[in-house]
């Protein structure tokens, strides 16, 4: 197998030069990088990723801890996380909490996180008061809307924006009487809380009271989840024209009650989700939905950990961060244009 010198040697160039080059040291000529690069290429060197990670203490192994997987959110962002870490020569332990306070718990503390140089972690379990269970000696990047001002750096998504965006998006159409699935009775700081103030802001810049008989509880945030909302919804018999499903799973059982209710989406009920699942895009009425970026937070949370990783223990570290994400609103069939009346 070639050899740091062996690249060097072809490259005409010190063995430093080469190092600087494979750990993407900047400050370099273009034309020797070149010469480097081409010399790798030829030889076929590839960087002794074990070597350098024992050199430096480290594994090259990262987690990823996430409720279910069985959640097209989190099974699409953990795809996102591995690719950005495989980019960077780390490899991806994926763990599931099932949600569950004790599980998290468990991991934090647990023998497992041995085998990891640090952990991305997005608790469901956890809540606001959980902040110390963080205070851990292993770099830790949160993820999600669970514990805010924690002693850790956190990643998250423009959740009240991205609510408001979907709502507005609804007014702008015609829409009145929006519906909101999937509201979590009680809680104060959480995706269902800070979406479902989102919606109550486009409500109110629009001028539209808030009628929270139109607001429907759900615990869960399955498919199974929104097909029941939404039959609660109708038997109510309270008019409504619009229905925004906090998130995509919700809104992708809406859209079967409704159909079976014989519903037409979305010429009696527009439908906008949130999440920007991949499925969205595939069911009948191909779904308008919230993408909070999942590649981006992927990329953002990997490069944080492992910024984290690299400087750990030095005395000029930086305290917690906090990285939000932007969101954007992906137009499809199921919001799009034409009322006929709202379903009573």
């Amino acid at each position: 197998m070639a050899t740091l010198r062996d690249v060097a040697a072809l490259a005409g160039v010190s063995v430093k030069t080469v190092s600087n080059v494979v750990n993407g040291f900047e400050f370099i000529r273009d034309s020797t990088r070149e010469r480097v690069n081409n010399a790798i290429a030829e030889l076929g060197y590839k960087p002794n990723l074990v070597a350098r990670n024992l050199r430096a203490g480290r594994t090259g192994v990262i987690g990823l801890a996430v409720p279910e997987l069985k959640f097209s959110y989190f099974a699409e962002l953990a795809d996102a996380v591995l690719e950005a870490a495989r980019r960077r020569g780390y490899v991806v332990l994926i763990e599931q909490t099932g949600g569950e306070r004790s599980s998290e718990i468990e991991l934090l503390h647990g023998s497992r996180i041995s085998m990891m140089d640090g952990l991305l972690f997005s608790p469901l379990g956890l809540s606001s008061d959980d902040g110390r269970e963080l205070e851990v000696d292993y770099p830790v990047v949160l993820l999600g809307e669970r514990i805010f001002n924690g002693p850790t750096d956190h990643v998250t998504m423009q959740n009240v924006e991205g609510a408001a965006m979907a709502v507005r998006h609804l007014l702008t159409s015609g829409r009145k009487r929006i519906a909101v699935l999937g509201a979590h009775e009680g809680e104060i700081i959480g995706s269902a809380s800070l979406r479902l103030d989102g919606y109550r802001a486009a409500l109110e810049q629009a001028g539209v009271p808030f009628d929270p008989s139109l607001v429907v509880h759900r615990q869960g945030w399955h498919r199974t989840d929104g097909a029941e909302a939404m039959q609660e919804l109708i038997r109510r018999e309270i008019p409504f024209d619009a229905v925004f499903a906090l998130n995509d799973e919700l809104a992708l059982g809406a859209l079967r009650t409704l159909f079976h209710s014989g519903i037409s989406v979305p010429k009696d009920v527009a439908v906008v989700g949130f999440d920007n699942v991949t499925e969205a895009q595939f069911a009948m009425p191909s779904l308008t939905t919230i993408d909070p970026n999942r590649a981006k937070i992927a990329e953002t949370a990997v490069d944080a950990l492992l910024e984290r990783i690299a400087g750990r223990g030095k005395p000029d570290e930086p305290g917690p961060r906090i990285f939000e994400v932007p969101a954007t609103l992906v137009p499809r069939e199921s919001a799009s244009a034409g009322i006929r009346s709202a379903v009573a």
